[in-house]
């Protein structure tokens, strides 16, 4: 089972795909799309949504794993996330992929064991349990491999 993680975001969404077979994992591909904060939103998303289906098209996942917002400080910055998830949730249904949410919370403890770990220790997990010769940067990629990790943990395949 092929399994896409995302940490989404308007500048930055960290992508990583994992497979799955029976109790190993091997990671696929990680790293961010970008986008540039001198584009209108309305671009910045079009890319977003064009890299994104880019993406799923040359890896097939079964599952896309996605970052849920769960709480916000700033209204600024959770209305453009959410843009972001709106559109990436757009690209999984026309590619008939399954969505399942997940929080920073439970990619925590699925990947440490600890809610309360920082993420320099998730990033380290991350590294090991895949094998990694280093951790994965950026943080939003590292993050996203971090979902698509966690929840393979939780499936049975």
């Amino acid at each position: 089972m092929i399994i896409c993680g995302i940490d989404p975001g308007t500048a930055i969404t960290g992508f990583g795909f994992i497979r799955k077979e029976k109790r190993s994992l091997e990671c696929l591909d990680y790293g961010v799309i970008r986008t540039d904060k001198k584009d209108s939103a309305e671009e910045r998303l079009n890319i977003l949504y064009n890299q994104i289906t880019k993406l799923l098209t040359k890896h097939k996942p079964e599952l896309l794993v996605i970052e849920k917002l769960f709480f916000f400080k700033n209204l600024k910055t959770a209305m453009p996330v959410s843009e972001a998830r709106g559109v990436i949730l757009l690209a999984a249904a026309k590619k008939k992929i399954k969505v399942e949410e997940i929080t920073p919370l439970q990619v925590k403890m699925g990947i440490c064991g600890y809610g309360r770990a920082d993420k320099k220790q998730v990033q380290k997990m991350v590294k090991e349990i895949l094998k990694l010769d280093d951790i994965p940067k950026p943080d939003d990629a590292a993050d996203a491999l971090g979902a698509a990790v966690c929840w393979s943990r939780m499936i049975r395949c």
